[in-house]
């Protein structure tokens, strides 16, 4: 009697991503096993365990965020008092929402700003999901700069008013959970007391200053559209319809490209929660990733 091999469903695209892990379990695949390309990292950060472990002693002690929040503040040019570090950039966007509210300028935009229809007006830069990045005549009321040093091989376009970001995004490293907020220090002063006391972990405090002096933005920037382009090339090479972008990532319209790559062990993001079924976010890899991916279209395209 004939067997038909049955494939594992797919759990479900997460509303903001970063559900590799359930993915990997449902596929019966260790983790570290899947190329995970909804997530959108930057493919060449060097490996951060290393820079981390030289820093465990931290742990003994209660976060205190001035040491760090000064070389942050000194690296992206801007006075240590308009700066706040954040637990990441989802506790940067929820902090500033909270205080002033407002909603996004134009739909789709990020899920975790907000969306109210008074108020300051937020935009992604790079968009999300677009990936485009800014003209000069746009305007903002809060500037969501998570990928923009990945795009632009600088740390922020310090335009006026606020500005949220996401070092994790940087350095690739979403576990170390990182972000700032830039305003003026009235309302830095007025978002720290709704943060809550020791936010920001004392490892990855500790762990900031050794990310920055390991910093190359004009490197990787320049590295990351360079892969982009390989990345381009290798997705119409197989038919499919792409747009470029200016972030690390690019969109696919096809239909299913997700359920289709994630049993060979590749993972790409479904844009249905930005309102675009149809159409996936695939992130930019390194050159092994690229090479994988390819395979992974090669064996679904021979079935």
């Amino acid at each position: 009697m004939s067997s038909v091999r049955r494939v594992p469903a797919i759990p479900p695209a997460g509303k903001h991503g970063g559900d590799g892990p359930a993915v990997a379990r449902a596929l019966g695949l260790d983790p570290a096993d899947l190329l995970d390309l909804s997530q959108t990292m930057n493919p060449l950060a060097p490996p951060v365990e290393p820079l981390v472990g030289r820093h465990l002693g931290a742990l003994r002690a209660y976060p205190d965020d001035r040491a760090a929040a000064r070389e942050l503040a000194r690296a992206l040019g801007v006075d240590s008092e308009a700066l706040l570090l954040t637990n990441g950039g989802s506790e940067a966007i929820s902090l500033v929402a909270a205080e002033l509210g407002g909603g996004v300028r134009e739909e789709p935009d990020f899920g975790l700003h907000p969306r109210h229809p008074d108020g300051p007006r937020w935009r992604s830069d790079p968009h999300s999901p677009s990936g485009r990045l800014a003209a000069s005549h746009e305007q903002a009321d809060v500037w969501d700069e998570a990928f923009y040093a990945l795009a632009t091989g600088r740390w922020t376009a310090g335009r006026p008013g606020v500005t949220v970001g996401s070092l994790t995004k940087t350095f690739a490293c979403p576990g170390l959970r990182l972000g700032y907020v830039i305003a003026d220090p009235g309302l830095v002063e007025r978002l720290r007391r709704r943060q809550p006391r020791w936010s920001v972990s004392s490892l990855a405090l500790a762990a900031l200053p050794d990310l920055l002096t390991a910093a190359d933005l004009p490197g990787w920037a320049a590295g990351v559209r360079e892969l982009r382009a390989g990345l381009l090339t290798l997705l119409r090479g197989h038919g499919l319809t792409v747009d470029d972008t200016d972030a690390p990532w690019v969109l696919v319209h096809q239909e299913g490209l997700r359920e289709t790559l994630a049993p060979r062990g590749v993972l790409v993001r479904d844009c249905a929660s930005f309102g675009m079924p149809g159409v996936a976010r695939v992130a930019v890899p390194d050159a092994a990733g690229l090479t994988r991916l390819g395979a992974a279209l090669r064996v679904s395209r021979d079935r």
